[in-house]
Parts: C-alpha cells; sequence; structure tokens
C-alpha cells in the first residue's frame, strides 16, 4: 500500500485527485491511493513528522509552498532558484527518511506553453502577478529563451520575492503597474497570466480598447497562459482569443505539473492522454 496526496487549505476544489487516481489506475498500481488533505496554515511540518512509510509523496498547494522548501532534506536545484516547492517525494522510513522538495510548475507552464505554441521561438513575455505560480512562470519564461520579461503587478512592495528569484534566475526583469499591462500585452509573444480570479478583467477589457483603437489584431502565435481554470473562459482569454490570439487555458498547466508529479513519486512515466481525459470530464 503506498499513499500519496495534495496538501493546502482549502483544498477540497483541487482536481489533484482526479489527475493522479486516473494516472495509477492506468499504470495499474492498485495499492496506491491519493486524498485531498486539508492542512491549516503553518501546521505542515507537524502533520509531515505524522506520515509513515506508506507516504510516496505529495502535492502541495496554498499556502505552503515556501514551507514545504523550508521542511526538505533535499532540494531540488530548480524548487531552489523558484524559492518555491510544489512536490514533497518521501524516500525510505523512520529515521533515515529522506524529503525530497521539487518544482514540477515549471514543468507545467513550460510545457502548456509549447503545447499550443510550438516550437517557434519567443523573443518577449510579460507576466501578470508576482506570487509563487509567477516566479515558476519565470523559470518556465528562460527555459522558453525569454530572459527580459515584463512583471505587472499591483504592488511593487510585493514583488520582492520574485525580484529575488529573477535574479537567482539570471533573469532581468522590467516592472510596471498592473492597470498598464494592456500596452505592454500587445505585442509580447507569450502572456502569462498568474494573478486571483478576477484580477485581470480590467486589463481584458483594455486589450479590447486598445486594438479597437488601431485597428489591429494580435497575431495566431501570441500566447496566453491564463493560470485560472475555474471559472473558464475567464475575461481575458476570451478578449484574447476573439482578438486573434490562441489561448493556453490554465488546466493545461495543472496537467503537465501532475505529470511530472507522477514521474516523480511512482518512478514511471506518467500516461499523459488518460490523465487529460479525467481531467476534461471533471472541469467545472
Amino acid at each position: 500500500m503506498r499513499r500519496a496526496g495534495v496538501v493546502g487549505h482549502p483544498v477540497a476544489h483541487s482536481l489533484s485527485p482526479v489527475l493522479h487516481g486516473a494516472a495509477y489506475r492506468t499504470l495499474g498500481l492498485d495499492g496506491w491511493s491519493y486524498d485531498a488533505i486539508d492542512v491549516p496554515d503553518g501546521e505542515l511540518a507537524a502533520w509531515l513528522s505524522g506520515c509513515g512509510p506508506e507516504w510516496a509523496g505529495l502535492s502541495v498547494t496554498m499556502p505552503h509552498k515556501k514551507a514545504a522548501l523550508a521542511l526538505a532534506d533535499v532540494t531540488d536545484p530548480l524548487a531552489a532558484t523558484v524559492g518555491a516547492a510544489n512536490t514533497l517525494v518521501l524516500q525510505g522510513a523512520g529515521a533515515g527518511r529522506l524529503v525530497v522538495a521539487a518544482n514540477t510548475d515549471v514543468h507545467g507552464v513550460a510545457q502548456a506553453v509549447r503545447e499550443v505554441r510550438g516550437a517557434d521561438p519567443a523573443t518577449s513575455a510579460v507576466v501578470l502577478g508576482a506570487g509563487g505560480t509567477a516566479a515558476a512562470g519565470l523559470a518556465a519564461l528562460a527555459e522558453l529563451g525569454v530572459n527580459s520579461p515584463v512583471v505587472c503587478v499591483r504592488s511593487s512592495a510585493r514583488a520582492a520575492d520574485l525580484l529575488q528569484a529573477a535574479h537567482r534566475m539570471g533573469v532581468d526583469v522590467t516592472l510596471r503597474r498592473f492597470d498598464q499591462a494592456a500596452r505592454f500585452i500587445l505585442g509580447a509573444d507569450i502572456v502569462l497570466q498568474t494573478a486571483v480570479a478576477g484580477a485581470a478583467d480590467p486589463v481584458a477589457a483594455g486589450l479590447t480598447a486598445e486594438l479597437a483603437r488601431s485597428g489591429a489584431r494580435l497575431r495566431p502565435d501570441q500566447v496566453l497562459l491564463d493560470a485560472i481554470y475555474d471559472p473558464w473562459p475567464t475575461a481575458l482569454a476570451r478578449a484574447w482569443e476573439d482578438c486573434g490570439g490562441c489561448v493556453a487555458p490554465g488546466w493545461l498547466m495543472l496537467l503537465h505539473q501532475a505529470v511530472e508529479q507522477v514521474r516523480l513519486m511512482t518512478g514511471v512515466p506518467a500516461p499523459v492522454d488518460a490523465m487529460r481525459a479525467a481531467l476534461v470530464a471533471a472541469l467545472p
């Protein structure tokens, strides 16, 4: 019997059990289970200490991604660079157990963009937001060849952690105000929307107005990845598509980060198609 799960607060809405459960069934891992576990903020260390040898790994969501990094015995260099872990792999048992921290959000962002954009090189990008997903997005953009993105934030004071992560990555970030975002996303090859649901609605209105004034259209190779998948489509995703651009839905990022988590926790390649079908069927 092996156990895995997703820890967060709140966590009942998580679709991770759908993804990992589909993977276990397809791979024939009959002895594996995956659950959503509500762990309040500040209690992850105590909860983790009570995990027995049957535990193989954890997906980590808000508000525990920084705490997970601090609890690790071994940290993947990418997670250390981003400054957050969304995955804990538990190896061994008892006093010899190792907790390994990783960040698969980077893989999720990069693969989601590649899936809809293909291999065309990108030279410019805009990130909306300054949280943990934005930091993973910066690492993904660097992997995709964009090292000088514009980041639009609602508060520059809250961008300190993001700027430190960018420095560790060797990424040169230009900060701009969130209410200026519409003018910057017009020419971007890739736009990553990582702010909370509804925050980018004014950006959608600004984008539509800017293009209406100029009579221009977005290029089909301009990709928006909106990390929000409920509700879907977001106002920005709808406006982007209506204006001619290409949209990568947030659930695509969720899929690909889970694919990498399954590989790390089970040691075998994940069944992407089966996980995709289960996720699409479960979407609101």
